[in-house]
């Protein structure tokens, strides 16, 4: 994580652009057109030298890559999101305005088998841990570096077709859900009016590049805990439902007679049943496993590296994450001294659950959950009878249980929007 003693000598003589400001350039511009590839190649270089600016700019260019490594999978495949527009849209699948259920954008997909699934999830997440080891490169103290960056003109091939389209943006795709944010009310009003679009611009700096290594760990461990069990039955059960024309065995079977309401709906609700009924999967990868805890201290190592850089800051630069003294994007989301500390006492806490110090209450038992001892020794994970009772016997323990006082600070501070102060402070 740390960079090298020597980089920022020999980052002048390096003959990539590498001066304050051209790092960022270079990556708005290969952002914006959509050239992922060919901007890490231009930054390579300068990321080996382990340049923190460099570092950010190559694994956000990174991020970009290992979604459309992924999108261009669910293409090959057909997968499609009945239902859900927005998801589909985001997976290139669909539109917002249609007001219809997505179809596969892939009319003749190739045949999906539970091993190639795997291998899907697993290529992302070896995307994903790239991309995370050099935003952490990034997160170098003492740097001073920051990015401009508006990801919501960020181009991304979503269909997978090979084609960066002129509506393949992150802005066409969050629009409804993003709205005006960060910007101020008065101002809205006085953009609208004159035809100017809000800013929705971000000043990236060490410690978001330091969040952003946090939300990649965050996404990869629950990869990682997913690819340690064997969840082949719950993919022929239901995955038809994600890949209709793939070849999976019950993909002719989409339609039944009927039993309840109707030949589409009682057999969507069977395969909803069906799934239920296949949440129990073997471990298949033990280390993989046992190695999740580790993890999650990494994440929360990562949170309190995040706030150190933080609140050493001085500038107020549209933050991301914004300290005490900053001001916030995010209306009605102030960040006060004792958030920082509610936040940093609820670390202390997951950091105790994790260890196993601190057990997790079930409702049906006075002992509690031992998540250290489930991590350590679990041989499938079957989530029915972990939530009924009877496969989570094993793991009790006696012991101080979480509860309400456990999180006495955060829920004092934050209140009902814990939840929405949590996600963004990672």
């Amino acid at each position: 994580m740390k960079c090298l003693g020597l980089a920022a000598a020999a980052f002048a003589l390096l003959p990539t652009a590498s001066q304050a400001g051209e790092v960022g350039d270079l990556l708005a511009q290969h952002l914006y057109a959509g050239t992922p590839v060919a901007g890490q190649g231009e930054l390579q270089t300068a990321r080996d030298a382990a340049d923190p600016e460099a570092c950010f700019a190559w694994s956000m260019l990174g991020l970009a890559t290992a979604y459309e490594g992924l999108a261009l999978d669910l293409y090959r495949y057909g997968a499609t999101t009945p239902g859900t527009p927005t998801a589909a849209l985001l997976l290139g699948l669909g539109s917002l305005d249609s007001g219809m259920p997505p179809v596969p954008a892939n009319p003749h997909p190739e045949p999906l088998s539970y091993e190639a699934f795997r291998t899907v999830l697993s290529d992302f997440r070896a995307d994903l841990a790239t991309a995370q080891a050099g935003f952490e490169c990034g997160g170098a103290a003492n740097t001073d570096y920051v990015v401009s960056l508006d990801l919501l003109k960020a181009r991304i091939d979503f269909n997978g077709d090979g084609k960066v389209e002129e509506g393949e943006t992150l802005g066409a795709l969050l629009a409804p859900l993003v709205g005006d944010f960060g910007t101020d009310p008065a101002m809205i009003d006085k953009s609208k009016s004159k035809g100017v679009a809000p800013d929705t611009s971000i000043g990236f700096d060490a410690a978001d590049s330091i969040w952003l290594a946090g939300y990649s760990q965050v996404i990869g461990v629950q990869l990682d805990l997913l690819l340690a069990h064997d969840f082949s039955e719950f993919f022929n059960a239901y995955m038809h439902r994600a890949f209709p024309l793939a070849g999976l065995p019950m993909q002719d079977f989409t339609r039944g007679g009927t039993l309840v309401i109707d030949p589409e709906s009682d057999a969507g609700i069977a395969d909803v049943v069906a799934a239920i009924h296949s949440l129990n999967f073997p471990v298949v990868d033990r280390a993989l496993l046992q190695s999740i805890p580790a993890k999650l201290h990494h994440i929360t190592a990562l949170s309190r590296q995040n706030w150190d850089l933080l609140l050493a800051e001085t500038d107020d630069n549209r933050e991301l994450v914004p300290n005490p003294n900053q001001t916030s994007l995010i209306p009605d989301m102030a960040v006060t001294d004792a958030s920082v500390a509610a936040w940093r006492e609820t670390l202390d806490v997951l950091d105790q659950i994790i260890d196993g110090k601190l057990l997790i209450p079930h409702w049906r038992f006075t002992q509690g959950f031992d998540l250290a001892a489930y991590f350590a020794e679990a041989e499938r994970t079957d989530l029915v009878l972990l939530m009924t009772g009877q496969a989570a016997v094993p793991y009790l323990r006696d012991g101080p249980v979480a509860d309400a006082d456990s999180f006495a600070a955060a829920n004092r501070v934050f209140g009902d929007r814990i939840i929405d102060y949590g996600f963004w402070f990672n």
